[in-house]
């Protein structure tokens, strides 16, 4: 089975890129499903209805979040019908589900969301959320994808292997910067600190430069905006063996428009 996974789509700069060029990367690497990171996607923070439904409509199967998740308020009156998760250590009275299952031709696909703790806000333990959902994710299918959303590349490494050979993946989030250490691990996880961002690619992280070089250079408060121009894809296609759950490659995509 071919799954897709979109780094933060970012702004409206991300949105529109997800929209031209979905279609034709389905059709080029025979995906069979489409996730993405849609933390960022309205006005590069947070997840609104609208910005939801623009990914959906552009063929995003499901959408995954991170500390942004509340970011936008009206995320609160939809998160239970919509195939959005939040991540799993987030306070568990909080609305939106831990993880989720979902049927495919080839089977079941479990999708987990995860947030860091290190430079991060306050969350559960990462790993504690982990073995408690994948524990009744194992009952429902064999393929278990894991969004972990974090700051810190060593965490993100720590997670891959203390995870190893119980999902197919393992794949960061959150920083926009794609890393160059796609692979397969020991055990058949695949894994990648960070897919990347979809976003405008002259930007700092997807912000307008300026705005942030100010913060840098002269350290006072700015107000960042998402910057405009052209934009990049950023994303991995995973080839998982749908009778084992076992990844057998992984495959960065990068593409500036």
């Amino acid at each position: 089975m071919n799954i897709l996974f979109l780094g933060d789509v970012f702004a409206g700069t991300g949105r529109d890129a997800v929209d031209e060029r979905l279609y034709d990367i389905k059709k080029e690497y025979n995906i069979d499903y489409t996730i993405a990171n849609g933390e960022n996607a309205a006005h590069g923070k947070g997840l609104s209805l609208k910005t939801a439904d623009e990914l959906l409509d552009a063929g995003v199967d499901f959408i995954t979040l991170g500390n942004h998740a509340w970011s936008n308020n009206t995320i609160h009156h939809f998160i239970e019908d919509y195939p959005v998760i939040r991540p799993a250590n987030f306070h568990p009275d909080l609305p939106g589900s831990s993880y989720a299952i979902r049927e495919t031709k080839d089977g079941n696909i479990g999708i987990l969301n995860l947030q860091g703790r290190v430079y991060m806000d306050p969350s559960d333990s990462p790993f504690d959320a982990a073995d408690k959902c994948i524990e009744e994710m194992c009952k429902e299918a064999k393929i278990i994808i894991v969004d972990f959303h974090a700051e810190a590349s060593s965490e993100k490494i720590a997670l891959a292997h203390y995870l190893d050979g119980k999902v197919s993946a393992v794949l960061g989030t959150h920083t926009h910067v794609q890393t160059a250490d796609e692979r397969i691990l020991p055990k058949g996880t695949a894994f990648i600190t960070d897919v990347g961002m979809c976003g405008p690619s002259d930007s700092i992280i997807g912000m307008n430069t300026s705005l942030v070089l100010e913060k840098f250079v002269y350290n006072v408060p700015r107000r960042f905006e998402p910057a405009s121009g052209k934009p990049q894809i950023n994303a991995v296609v995973l080839d998982i063996n749908p009778e084992t759950g076992k990844a057998q490659k992984i495959e960065r995509i990068f593409e500036r428009l």
